[in-house]
C-alpha cells in the first residue's frame, strides 16, 4: 500500500539535522509522497531546496500563511514570484487563522482572497487553513464564486454540513490527520458523512500526532494510523482506504 501526506513541514526546527531520517522512515512505511506546505519566508527556501534534492517524493506549496499576514502582505506575496517557477503545485498553506487574534482580521481577508486570485491564475489547487473564521471564509469564498477554484481543507475540524456548503464552489476534499484518532474527537462523527472520495490524509508533522503517540513529534511515517482509524469508523479495508485517498491526492494536485 503506498501513501500521500497531503501536508506536512520536514522544514520546520522540530527535525532539524534530522530531514533525511524523518523521510526515509516514511517511505518505509509506505508514505511515498509528502508535501511541503509554505508557512514563512525564513523556511521557504530551505523548503523548496529539500524538495528539489527529492524529486517524486517531496512536492513545495507557496504562500503566505494567515498567522503571518500584516501590513506588508503584499511586499510579502512580491517575494513569492521567484519560486513560482520552482514547481509549486498548491497554493498553501492560505486562509484565516483567528484562534491568537482578530486584530489582522480584515488584512488576512484582503490576502487571503489575493491569494485565491493567483491560484487562479496559475491554475493550482489551493490549501486552505481555517480557524475560527467560518462565516469570514465563506463570504470571501461568496466574492470569488466563478473563479473555478478547487483544493483541500487542511486539518478539518468542520462539520458535514460545512463540506456540503464548500461544494458549492467547485471542487473541495478535506485533509484529514491525526485529530480523526483523539478519544471523543467529532470529527469521527462528521466523517461519516463525507465520502472518501473526497478525504485526503494528512499529518500537519511535526504537530497533531496520532494515538498512540499523542504528545509526541508527528511524523508523516505515522499516516497509516491515521488511515487504520478512517477505515474502522468507514467500515472498510485498510488497501481501500489507500487507495482512494492516495487516488484523490494525485487527482486534486495533479501528481
Amino acid at each position: 500500500m503506498q501513501y500521500i501526506d497531503t501536508h506536512s513541514h520536514i522544514c520546520d526546527e522540530a527535525f532539524a539535522g534530522e530531514e533525511e531520517q524523518v523521510i526515509q522512515r516514511a517511505v518505509a512505511a509506505g508514505v511515498t509522497v509528502m508535501l511541503q506546505a509554505d508557512t514563512c519566508q525564513e523556511e521557504r527556501e530551505g523548503m523548496f531546496r529539500l524538495c528539489e534534492a527529492h524529486p517524486g517524493v517531496l512536492y513545495p506549496m507557496l504562500g503566505l500563511y494567515p498567522g503571518n499576514v500584516g501590513e506588508d502582505w503584499r511586499e510579502q506575496l512580491d517575494a513569492l514570484q521567484p519560486y513560482w517557477s520552482r514547481g509549486p503545485i498548491a497554493v498553501g498553506e492560505v486562509g484565516l487563522e483567528y484562534h491568537y487574534s482578530r486584530e489582522t482580521a480584515g488584512l488576512q481577508k484582503e490576502a487571503f482572497k489575493a491569494q485565491l486570485e493567483l491560484a487562479r491564475d496559475h491554475g493550482l489547487p489551493v490549501n486552505i487553513h481555517l480557524r475560527e473564521a467560518t462565516e469570514d471564509f465563506l463570504e470571501v469564498m461568496e466574492e470569488c464564486r466563478g473563479m473555478h477554484l478547487r483544493g483541500n481543507l487542511h486539518a478539518f475540524s468542520g462539520s458535514a454540513e460545512f463540506f456540503r456548503r464548500m461544494q458549492r464552489y467547485d471542487e473541495w476534499y478535506v485533509g484529514i490527520g491525526g485529530v480523526l484518532t483523539f478519544k471523543k474527537a467529532h470529527i469521527a462523527e462528521d466523517i461519516l458523512n463525507i465520502p472518501l472520495e473526497r478525504i485526503l490524509l494528512e499529518t500537519d508533522a511535526p504537530y497533531l500526532a496520532p494515538t498512540p503517540l499523542r504528545g509526541t513529534r508527528n511524523e508523516s511515517a505515522n499516516i497509516p494510523l491515521i488511515a487504520a482509524r478512517l477505515a474502522e469508523i468507514k467500515g472498510v479495508t485498510l488497501e481501500e482506504v489507500a487507495r482512494i485517498t492516495t487516488g484523490n491526492a494525485r487527482k486534486l494536485f495533479a501528481i
